[in-house]
């Protein structure tokens, strides 16, 4: 699987394709490097969300789950760019529970990009199991919010 490897302000990045789509987005840098024309688009609008001129990838996304994880995920991409919303919102839309909502939001396999830090508790910031965890997601949810930019939105293949 082509898989490119890049650094962030939050540490490295590695961003992976099958089929032509992105289906994982990883920290820490990945031994094997190969520069397909989606793993480099898919290169240049992380760094460009990160240096705050990004606020919609438009890569095709192809991530594996389960058909109630694949609904929590698309519920996710729905979430505006520098806006939140609860696990409790995330179910009413996609089913299950504010907990299932969170294991699904647990195993998301291309964070960032399938905004999984936009969902919060209803009583505060809820977990993130990517990066360094909460100061990651805490960092996320910064980097969207400097100055209420319009909403964006991610999409599922």
């Amino acid at each position: 699987m082509p898989l490119l490897s890049l650094h962030t302000p939050l540490g490295a990045l590695s961003v992976a394709e099958d089929d032509g789509a992105i289906v994982a987005l990883d920290w820490g840098w990945g031994r094997d490097q190969d520069e397909t024309a989606l793993l480099v688009r898919a290169r240049e609008q992380l760094h460009a969300y990160f240096d705050g001129a990004l606020t919609v990838f438009d890569v095709p996304l192809a991530p594996m789950g389960t058909p109630y994880r694949q609904r929590v995920w698309r519920a996710l991409c729905e979430i505006p760019y520098g806006a939140t919303r609860t696990y409790l919102d995330i179910a009413r839309v996609a089913g299950g529970s504010p907990r299932s909502v969170g294991g699904a939001n647990g195993s998301n396999p291309i964070p960032i990009i399938i905004p999984c830090h936009r969902v919060v508790a209803t009583t505060g910031i809820g977990g993130y199991s990517g990066g360094e965890g909460l100061p990651t997601k805490l960092a996320l949810l910064a980097l969207e919010r400097p100055d209420g930019e319009p909403a964006a939105q991610a999409r599922l293949i």
